[in-house]
């Protein structure tokens, strides 16, 4: 729901046609369609969440059928869904407020409000320590209670800039209103696509919450590949919307098309840049990351082992992931919203038939790398569409370009194994079952290892994304003297 009422499919339809409105006839209109979309959420969606609330039970029934083997479990879960339905309505509202941001190219405060709901959780469970209260029931009630109170400072951290720069949220007719047709036509090829990948999710779940901590096991790994696709997948992707957007509403076919291919082939580039030596460094450093991080209280050794088997296969399709999101919301700026569609389709199709023949061989596993096969397809289909519809992507040199991060993410890859090989012999041990100070100065000295020789090489081999970094970096350090 999250994913198509948030920052998926509403997101991905809103905001072109917010900037399109805006150049044509101005802030007053743009505005008075915001308002109408936010009406419509507020009746749906409001709806939405009653139901969820309401027939929690049978939701919970459906998703997590293996949850009824544990006494109390499928009881708190019910709760807990309760307690965190009306988060969809905020984060649904604040999507709005940040496409309206981005598409006036403002985007630091939604990149900043996700933060506030991490900083919510984070003093919640500062408080929950200080208290003393552990693996209890009245600590996840908290923590539910904490993605809420995370939901209303998300929420407010976006729509206060857009008050100062003269929006004011009010309920209005949503009937007659034809940008907002415009919207939800344009919405409707990817509800098709997050219905797919909705089944997908529920065929996942379904065999997860048949073996003991494969849920656990899953989320954590996923939770963790996160971090990089939303640093570096969707913050890409969602600059290359705002661009290809006000490109795409240029009246000069030929202008607007340039505009769009220069600005997903510069996507793909950085994305490529920073996404593939992440993904080594969480092949070869899963095991450690998720030992510092999780690796507490309840959360065993075992299951960090567990784990860090389904980040690994997660990690193989890093690069697609954050690829979806830089590919799919372009489409949706030229109006071409079935090619996202048709991709995720055929994606779920693959993934869900390898979920279904190979669980009962491989457990948990098959599932983590037939989400990665799901995310390959997806974006396979969406680069081959576009090539075929637009032309070719890469200029001359980003082959060259792409060929010298791949390498150069394999030497890094190596020199991180060559860190990891080196603890394991200093210390005396076969495994990374150490402390935590330990695990985390592991982590450090292999990612300063193989970040230095990945930049070092990078810059070595003029690389422009490395030469840009430097910059950056130069203009922001201090100067002496």
């Amino acid at each position: 729901l999250r994913d198509l009422f948030a920052e998926g499919a509403l997101s991905a339809a809103f905001q072109p046609a917010f900037i399109e409105l805006r150049k044509k006839s101005g802030p007053k209109a743009a505005f008075l369609l915001a308002n109408a979309v936010t009406t419509l959420l507020l009746i749906v969606v409001g709806t939405l969440v009653l139901l969820g609330v309401v027939f929690a039970p049978q939701l919970v029934d459906t998703w997590a059928t293996g949850y009824a083997q544990v006494a109390g479990k499928v009881e708190l879960t019910i709760l807990l869904t309760r307690i965190m339905m009306p988060f969809l309505l905020l984060v649904s509202v604040a999507a709005g407020a940040m496409g309206m941001l981005n598409a006036e190219q403002r985007f630091v405060p939604p990149a900043l409000a996700p933060a506030l709901f991490n900083l919510a959780a984070i003093v919640v469970g500062g408080c929950l320590w200080l208290l003393g209260i552990g693996q209890t029931r009245t600590a996840a009630i908290a923590w539910a209670a904490a993605t809420m109170l995370g939901g209303v400072l998300q929420l407010l951290a976006q729509w206060l800039p857009l008050f100062r720069s003269g929006y004011r949220p009010r309920l209005t007719s949503v009937l007659a209103h034809q940008g907002l047709r415009a919207v939800l036509w344009a919405m409707a090829p990817a509800t098709i696509g997050l219905g797919a990948t909705q089944l997908n999710i529920y065929i996942s779940s379904s065999f997860a919450s048949q073996q003991n901590g494969a849920v656990t096991w899953l989320q954590v790994a996923f939770r963790l590949m996160q971090l990089p696709i939303g640093m570096f997948g969707v913050a890409v992707g969602t600059v290359a919307l705002a661009q290809a957007a006000e490109s795409a509403s240029e009246s000069d076919l030929r202008t607007a098309l340039d505009g769009v291919r220069d600005t997903l082939r510069r996507g793909l580039r950085l994305t490529t840049f920073y996404t593939l030596p992440t993904a080594v460094a969480l092949w070869v450093l899963s095991e450690p990351i998720l030992r510092v991080i999780y690796q507490h209280g309840a959360f065993s050794a075992l299951d960090t082992e567990k784990a860090a088997a389904a980040l690994r296969y997660y990690a193989l399709g890093l690069l697609c992931y954050s690829g979806i999101k830089v590919f799919a919301p372009v489409f949706y700026a030229l109006k071409r919203t079935r090619i996202p569609m048709l991709a995720s389709l055929l994606g779920v199709l693959c993934g869900v038939l390898w979920n279904i023949v190979l669980h009962r061989h491989y457990g948990y596993l098959a599932l983590a790398l037939g989400t990665t096969i799901s995310a390959s397809v997806n974006f396979a289909v969406l680069l081959v569409s576009f090539r075929r519809m637009y032309g070719d992507l890469l200029r001359e040199g980003d082959g060259k370009a792409l060929l010298q991060i791949a390498l150069l993410s394999a030497v890094s890859g190596v020199a991180m194994s060559a860190t990891v090989w080196a603890y394991k012999t200093a210390t005396g041990t076969s495994t990374l079952a150490t402390s935590t100070a330990g695990g985390l100065a592991l982590v450090v000295a292999a990612l300063l290892v193989g970040g230095s020789l990945y930049v070092g090489l990078g810059r070595l081999a003029k690389l422009g994304e490395v030469e840009a970094v430097l910059a950056v970096l130069s203009r922001r350090l201090p100067r002496r003297g």
